[in-house]
């Protein structure tokens, strides 16, 4: 068996590699001695490139087709003079194959918020996903700087690396662009065609790899902005205050229940501001001649009420007239701690 493995050995390999993980990056191949023989066949398939390395060093690189290799290795000579080193070749070889497909489909997302300032919110804090696609272009490099002596260099050992590198580009870009956030999704496309002249420098120089593509899918901000964003828009909808709290209180009374008391009373309270704008209507009409026989003695007096007045007149709480003056509903006036209220604003309130 000794002598027949021996023979073999000196036999002229054919050498070549076919890829079925769809996620090799770099794979070197498997020859145990690493004595590759002069005029070995290297097979080299597309979307592949070899990077043959002698005594240590990068020598040539083969694109696709059939290549006949070059070493000093002579079937059995070699192993003969090289009793010495215990019938062992010194001159040793290795070839790396390097995937330059595409690889497609990429994930990268921030995994910590993004500090920006933001004309809408101030300074808001923003997460982002996406994908990207990417190819290998120096191989040499790559080799050196990434997969290094590795026999079987997968994407997974990778990916981190690229992720940490794509997420500090988009940050910096992001915060230099000084898009407002809620104008983002318009700007996915433009904001991707924009990464690549940045992201592409920092991965050749380095890595030896080119990003074609990059992919922004979302930008999202903390929950409680969502919140705030979300009753913004409700506002928008609603339009009209006042039909929108008619809407509901019939909704409430039709339902029944605690929907029906907490509508009701809202009900009472205009039926109260009716009941005491009909009543004022009244009194008016009764003061009316008495106001026109002291019309020159009252020329340049101003009829005012108290809260408790207005609240009396009304048939409502002083409560619920003091909150609608705090809510610029009722226009009144504040004089040292005591508000009053004139009876041209308290007839304009009525009038809605």
């Amino acid at each position: 068996m000794g002598v027949l493995d021996f023979i073999k050995n000196q036999l002229l390999e054919i050498i070549e590699w076919t890829d079925d993980s769809r996620d090799t990056l770099s794979y070197r191949y498997p020859d145990d001695d690493k004595e590759i023989k002069n005029g070995a066949q290297l097979i080299v398939r597309e979307s592949q490139m070899v990077q043959f390395v002698a005594a240590g060093k990068y020598a040539d690189a083969f694109g696709p087709g059939k290549h006949t290799l070059t070493t000093e290795n002579i079937p059995i000579l070699s192993t003969i003079l090289g009793w010495k080193y215990g019938f062992n070749s010194p001159f040793k070889c290795d070839v790396y194959f390097v995937n330059t497909r595409l690889f497609t489909g990429n994930k990268w997302g921030t995994s910590n918020p993004v500090m920006m300032r933001d004309k809408d919110f101030g300074v808001v804090r923003l997460r982002a996903f996406g994908t990207y696609d990417f190819r290998i272009t120096d191989v040499p490099k790559f080799l050196k700087e990434v997969a290094g002596t590795d026999q079987n260099f997968r994407l997974d050992e990778f990916a981190d690396t690229m992720r940490s590198r794509i997420v500090s580009v988009f940050t910096e870009a992001l915060a230099t662009a000084q898009v407002p956030a809620l104008d983002v999704a318009t700007r996915y496309s433009e904001l991707g065609e924009a990464l690549l002249p940045i992201i592409n420098p920092a991965m050749t120089g380095k890595y030896g790899l080119e990003v074609t593509s990059f992919v922004l899918e979302n930008v999202s901000v903390p929950p409680e902005v969502e919140q705030a964003i979300d009753k913004r828009s409700s506002m928008s909808v609603i339009g009209n205050l006042n039909d929108y709290v008619k809407y509901q209180m019939g909704v409430g009374m039709g339902q029944g229940g605690d929907g029906a008391a907490a509508a009701a009373a809202p009900a009472q309270m205009a039926i109260g501001f009716g009941m005491a704008q009909e009543l004022m209507k009244g009194m008016q009409a009764q003061q009316a001649p008495a106001q026109t026989a002291a019309a020159p003695a009252a020329a340049g007096g101003i009829d005012v009420l108290t809260p408790e007045q207005a609240a009396q007149a009304l048939g409502v709480s002083v409560e619920d007239v003091m909150a609608s003056i705090n809510a610029g509903e009722l226009k009144a006036r504040k004089i040292g701690n005591a508000f009053r209220i004139s009876r041209a604003a308290l007839e304009e309130f009525l009038r809605g």
